[in-house]
């Protein structure tokens, strides 16, 4: 990914400050309090998925917990409950690890199934606005929020978390952390490793919700109006 006109911006920057640009001995500060680290700092995976499950009675989120050879089963369940007649899923490399290509070609005797296809451009989100649930995987799951980190690319597109009436996240137990601190190292760890960065990170903590309004709390504003999280182990 190439980064256009930094030098300009950076010297317009450096201009304001009535300084010239820094090119050299910039060194990172080491903070003598970091309690950001702190927080759930020595919790086990079960720990964490327990914060997770209790925050998502806050944030109006169900909750599902199962073995990733019952997912097929467990996402079932959420779309009866859903009531659903179409489905649209990232064309997620992990959909075949959990079995997931398989269940929506089994799903697709029941309900419309579309698959994220990258050749269909701007017709994906078509798609979207009119699908009764989205499908995708959460890549970081903050558990002290209950935020699902979501990197989009080419075949998964961030219409699939925000346009469907439900949307439902399926979170491996081994995305699981604590809090917006590991998930901000990580995505720059991975920068740091060269690794090709997504189009966007939309962090998402269960469905739209807003109390704008005389503080009144509306679900469903500007997005899905009920999401489910399934834990797979």
């Amino acid at each position: 990914m190439t980064i256009q006109n930094r030098d300009s911006f950076l010297s317009n920057l450096a201009a304001n400050l009535g300084r010239p640009q820094k090119r050299e001995g910039v060194t990172r500060p080491e903070y003598s309090v970091q309690p950001q680290h702190e927080v759930f700092k020595d919790y086990s995976a079960e720990q964490l998925i327990e914060v997770l499950k209790e925050h998502c009675k806050v944030i109006h989120t169900d909750f599902v917990r199962t073995e990733k050879s019952d997912l097929q089963e467990a996402l079932k369940k959420v779309l009866d409950g859903y009531d659903a007649v179409s489905i649209i899923a990232s064309n997620d490399k992990r959909n075949q690890e959990y079995g997931l290509d398989k269940a929506y070609k089994e799903f697709a005797k029941e309900f419309d199934v579309h698959v994220w296809d990258a050749s269909l451009g701007k017709e994906n989100q078509v798609i979207a606005e009119r699908t009764d649930v989205g499908i995708s995987f959460s890549d970081i799951t903050l558990a002290e929020s209950g935020t699902v980190a979501l990197m989009t690319n080419k075949d998964n597109g961030r219409s699939i978390s925000l346009m469907p009436k439900c949307y439902i996240a399926i979170i491996p137990k081994e995305t699981i952390v604590p809090r917006m601190t590991q998930a901000a190292a990580r995505i720059h760890q991975d920068n740091e490793n060269g690794t090709i960065p997504p189009s966007s990170v939309c962090f998402v903590t269960g469905p739209s919700n807003s109390a704008d309004i005389e503080m009144n709390l509306i679900v469903g504003v500007h997005g899905p109006v009920k999401v489910t999280y399934i834990v797979v182990d």
